[in-house]
């Protein structure tokens, strides 16, 4: 069944199908590497990684190609405030956001580039714009590219000129050196004194990229001038991709991204994400509370991927038990067969599930779908209506729904196993008191009897009306 995805551009639903009628090619923007990626982020990389595993699923190659941004204002201030090299400090967040998405199950792209590794490629895209007369050099040696030269700016966007030019953008505060145009955006940043050694030679004096220019080098260098489909964030559309449109196309005269796929905001506990708040929850974060990496991925694809999606610890909880029990209804099953591989025709009784996704990414009617259909299934498998043929086509078809999901299932003696317990008295009492330090904002007692609780081999997962306690490990003395 061919996929057909909201294209932002267009705001129409349109079928997805690879340009060279062989291999699909997209771009996703990928981290600044100056900090751990919070749980927001993990949204966006958890929906392309679902995109990329539906597309794969339907039988069609990919190329994967999701940058680094390890040059930029962030990564240079935090790097020179810790005294650290950039490459020192970028590598070590980088393999931290390795780490992580290897916990939540995401797949690695074909290609991983740096914006440090493609400055070559970089500094020959703003010659290209500066001879086509796209972009124009100041006398601090800072490069710029004019909009004014670009008639197509804003369609993806649909910003009115006004908007362009008066709207403040908070990473777009940092190109403003000496432009001619409040709208006109660095192409290439003049060396500051606060740069430190972050500085590098170019035709125009030394210095380093902006933030737009680097993402149309790298996606160009791997994929083409002109492919597929463009990834990323929801708040990226303006001003980065806006940009990276512009010059991209302004430089080859080719359509950039045929496609465009953004992925939605995630709020916590209804409030805005922010530091200030303390709600930028990270996979550390949610794992000091008990709760692990597969059962964000089932809250990050519970909702529509065009529509902000409200993280709770209520719903870290509910995808326990729903993850628990689709490992019980494989087990009954037979569990998972030895080898998968994905076709469409392979989906079996659960092919209305494969349906959901290549329905623009379905994922909440995907999800409703499996269980529905896995409960029916395996009550017409136990009375014995099931024939072996049949039997063997759910099973494969079961395993090859949450491979395209990217859902790994508990084992089961691990936490969100079926084999559970019930908590002795006193580690209910110790819970207790935590859940009363926490009320009072005694954090640091609320820790302490945390580490108690889990020495005991237990959990203590958070909720909205309370807590609940789980077994840590089956088999944990109490």
């Amino acid at each position: 069944m061919p996929l057909s995805l909201y294209d932002t551009l267009t705001r129409e639903i349109r079928p997805l199908r690879p340009i060279d009628g062989e291999t699909l090619r997209f771009y996703c923007c990928g981290p600044t590497v100056y900090g751990p990626a919070h749980i927001g982020n993990f949204r966006t990389f958890v929906m392309q990684d679902v995109f990329r595993r539906v597309v794969e699923a339907g039988g069609t190659a990919t190329r994967h190609v999701r940058n680094l941004t390890d040059v930029d204002d962030k990564t240079i201030r935090q790097s020179q405030e810790e005294g650290r090299s950039l490459s020192e400090f970028t590598d070590a967040w980088t393999k931290r956001f390795h780490k992580d998405c290897a916990a939540l199950g995401i797949l690695p792209p074909h290609v991983e580039p740096s914006a440090v590794a493609h400055l070559p490629e970089q500094i020959d895209l703003i010659s290209q714009l500066i001879e086509k007369g796209h972009a124009y050099r100041t006398e601090d040696g800072s490069v710029y590219f004019d909009v004014r030269s670009f008639p197509d700016y804003g369609r993806l966007s649909r910003l009115a000129e006004r908007e362009i030019t008066t709207g403040a953008v908070d990473r777009e505060q940092a190109d403003e050196y000496d432009r001619a145009s409040a709208a006109d955006f660095a192409l290439w940043k003049a060396a500051r004194p606060e740069d430190g050694p972050n500085r590098w030679p170019s035709p125009w004096g030394e210095g380093r990229p902006g933030w737009h220019i680097e993402c149309s080098a790298m996606s160009m260098k791997h994929l083409g001038e002109s492919f597929d489909l463009h990834s990323g964030g929801i708040d990226l559309v303006f001003p980065h991709h806006e940009n990276e449109i512009a010059q991209s196309e302004a430089a080859t005269g080719k359509t950039f991204a045929h496609h465009w796929l953004h992925v939605a905001h995630l709020t916590v506990e209804g409030h805005k994400m922010s530091k200030s708040l303390g709600n930028l929850y990270t996979l550390a974060d949610l794992a000091e509370r008990g709760h692990t990496p597969m059962e964000l991925r089932y809250v990050l694809i519970s909702g529509c991927y065009r529509q902000p999606l409200n993280f709770t610890f209520d719903s870290l909880a509910a995808a326990r038990k729903a993850l628990a029990r689709l490992a019980d209804w494989q087990r009954r099953l037979g569990g998972a067969p030895e080898f998968l591989l994905p076709g469409e025709d392979d989906f079996g009784p659960f092919g209305p599930v494969h349906e959901a996704l290549c329905s623009d990414l379905n994922t909440p009617e995907a999800i409703g779908r499996l269980h529905s259909i896995g409960k029916q299934v395996v009550a017409t498998a136990e009375a014995g209506q099931l024939p072996s043929a049949e039997l063997e086509n759910a099973r494969h078809g079961l395993a090859l729904v949450l491979q395209t999901l990217g859902l790994v299932l508990p084992s089961s003696d691990g936490p969100g196993s079926l084999a559970s317990r019930e908590a002795p008295a006193w580690v209910n009492a110790l819970a207790a008191e935590r859940q009363e330090a926490r009320s009072n904002r005694d954090w640091a007692l609320a820790d302490q009897l945390r580490d108690q609780i889990r020495d005991a081999g237990w959990l203590v997962l958070d909720a909205s009306d309370g807590f609940t306690l789980e077994p840590a490990k089956v088999g944990n003395p109490t």
